[in-house]
């Protein structure tokens, strides 16, 4: 089994994201940049699928600027065999990224594509269900569980009801969630090893695709900051805090 996972370049989760002064995006140059968590979660997934003797192959892909790279190095740290980065300037949106991911399964021809349930920077939950709809195959969504039986997997997902259980033949495209597992943390061994492994570069002119721009981004400006608290006497004072304000 071949197992393809998507990696995507995002601004650190523990990095306070701030907004560009002219409002026209967020703030990147000097900014600490890392794997899409998501991301992580679905290569540390397909890792330890590999471990249990399932799969024998993982190849992780990404799409984006040379710098990105540095996410796919990670990637082969942490376990993958080869890396493929479609490079490219432009800003990538959802529809986009699924056809260039499509054009690498058509040549990767995967049985099982792993990718995380959204990015952390435009939050779309988008590319995964593009993805599964122009390859004509199933897809399993925000998925907390993954069994593996043989030509389909079962897939537990989490939904606003609770949990779902589906079954889903492969191949097929499954989008993962926070609570699937722990990314591993990766030693300074991996990382030199990684070094050596293939990692493919190709422009996205080659793919015979362009960076289309489906919507434009009218501006970003930050959250407006938070009032201060009141501090009230007792329960009564409260009560006429709140109706002052229109909420009783």
């Amino acid at each position: 089994m071949k197992i393809l996972v998507t990696l995507k370049r995002v601004v650190d989760y523990n990095v306070r994201v701030r907004v560009k002064n002219d409002g026209s995006g967020v703030e990147t140059d000097g900014v600490k940049m890392s794997i899409n968590p998501f991301d992580e979660i679905a290569l540390e997934e397909a890792i330890r699928i590999k471990e249990r003797g399932e799969a024998n192959e993982i190849v992780v892909a990404s799409i984006g600027p040379d710098a990105c790279q540095q996410q796919l190095r990670t990637g082969l740290a942490m376990g993958a065999d080869r890396a493929i980065l479609v490079e490219t300037d432009a800003l990538i949106q959802p529809l986009s990224a699924a056809e260039v991911f499509l054009k690498i399964i058509e040549q990767e021809q995967p049985d099982l594509v792993l990718m995380g349930k959204q990015a952390i920077d435009d939050d779309c939950s988008q590319t995964g269900q593009m993805l599964a709809a122009m390859w004509d195959r199933p897809q399993a969504t925000f998925a907390s569980e993954i069994v593996l039986n043989g030509q389909s997997a079962q897939v537990t997902r989490e939904v606003d009801a609770g949990l779902e259980t589906i079954e889903v033949d492969l191949p097929a495209v499954i989008t993962v969630d926070l609570r699937l597992n722990e990314p591993r943390f990766v030693k300074l061994p991996e990382i030199m090893k990684a070094k050596k492994k293939p990692l493919d570069v190709k422009p996205l002119s080659d793919m015979g695709l362009g960076a289309e721009e489906d919507f434009e981004m009218a501006g970003y400006e930050a959250p407006a900051k938070r009032a201060g608290g009141q501090k009230v006497e007792d329960v009564a004072a409260l009560v006429n805090a709140l109706k002052q304000r229109g909420l009783l």
